[in-house]
């Protein structure tokens, strides 16, 4: 069972600071109960090489990045993790049926299962970084495709690197999104200096006229 945090949820909701009414608090409890059945969550990572070539170009596991966001969050580092992590096929049917049905659900669903994958990706975060420390690393904050100007095709690299199709049951359509829709790929930079936090989303994003930032 992954805990989410609830507080997140209501955020993918709209609620900025305010509450939902008694009815949608019953319709979050029950789509939080079916959504937590639904749900196999899957993970995979690995380390490689990063090497700067040079302002705002880098190159990791034989991929060349030109990303002058991602180089920025990975400066001083000379290996990354490479993570992927999924809910599962589960979630996208609940979905679906919902989005067929009931779209009040099927909005309620999005919004926990957003919530669930960052909660379970923090999880392997926490993971991640407790290995590096036995070797004296530390993780940097964790990047997506997608955020600022990390191109989103990347997540093919990444699909590839990790072989996400045969361990997770991870794949990336041709427009490059993932499926299961609920999943993540990231990198997390390892470096030889601490760095106070190694989790951050919005706080690295440039779209600062999101309606979910935080």
């Amino acid at each position: 069972m992954i805990a989410f945090e609830r507080s997140e949820a209501l955020r993918y909701l709209g609620y900025h600071g305010t509450q939902p009414d008694a009815a949608v608090e019953q319709a979050i409890d029950r789509c939080a109960e079916e959504l937590q059945s639904a749900a196999i969550p899957k993970s995979v990572f690995q380390a490689f090489e990063l090497t700067h070539l040079a302002e705002g170009t880098m190159k990791l596991g034989g991929v060349l990045i030109r990303s002058k966001n991602l180089a920025r969050t990975l400066k001083g580092c000379t290996s990354v993790y490479l993570m992927a992590a999924t809910l599962g096929i589960g979630v996208d049917r609940l979905i679906t049926r919902a989005s067929a049905v009931r779209m009040s659900d099927a909005v309620i669903y999005q919004a926990i299962a957003a919530a669930m994958i960052e909660a379970y990706c923090d999880e392997i975060n926490d993971t991640l970084r407790h290995e590096a420390e036995r070797v004296g690393l530390y993780c940097r904050p964790r990047f997506s495709p997608g955020y600022g100007d990390f191109r989103i095709e990347h997540q093919r690299d990444f699909s590839r690197l990790l072989d996400t199709p045969k361990k997770i049951g991870l794949t990336v359509t041709e427009s490059c999104l993932l499926v299961p829709i609920k999943s993540v790929t990231a990198v997390i930079g390892l470096s030889n200096t601490p760095q106070p936090c190694h989790r951050k989303g919005c706080e690295e994003c440039s779209k600062t006229d999101c309606a979910f930032r935080r």
